[in-house]
């Protein structure tokens, strides 16, 4: 299986999503905030399963900057500060098909821990 190429990355509404497009056709808008919680820098992932962080206050988090990394990926800085993430094509994408699942989730462990978005 081949994996889909982007051929579009733009940041919008003044760094509150950024848009992909890929040759396969598809295309998504994935909010900052997402983006920002689910990083996919060892600050939030961790090193391995269990060690995952649970970030929060970031609703009004925008994206700051974007560079390339190669042919693979890009680096989103964010306004807190974060700049450690990476995000492959292949990440992106699957933010962007799983985002209202993966928003839910987030929603879901903020309220179980007791935190506000």
């Amino acid at each position: 299986m081949t994996e889909a190429w982007p051929t579009e990355l733009k940041v919008e509404e003044q760094g509150k999503r950024l848009a992909i497009s890929f040759d396969d056709g598809s295309s998504f808008a994935i909010s900052a905030e997402l983006l920002r919680v689910e990083s996919p820098s060892a600050e939030v992932k961790g090193h391995g399963p269990g060690q995952e962080q649970l970030v929060w206050g970031k609703r009004d988090v925008i994206i700051t900057g974007a560079a390339p990394v190669g042919n693979y990926a890009v680096r989103l800085t964010f306004s807190d500060g974060h700049d450690t993430g990476l995000y492959t094509w292949r990440y992106l994408a699957m933010l962007g098909r799983d985002q209202a699942k993966m928003m839910a989730a987030y929603e879901a462990k903020l309220e179980a821990a007791g935190l506000r978005r």
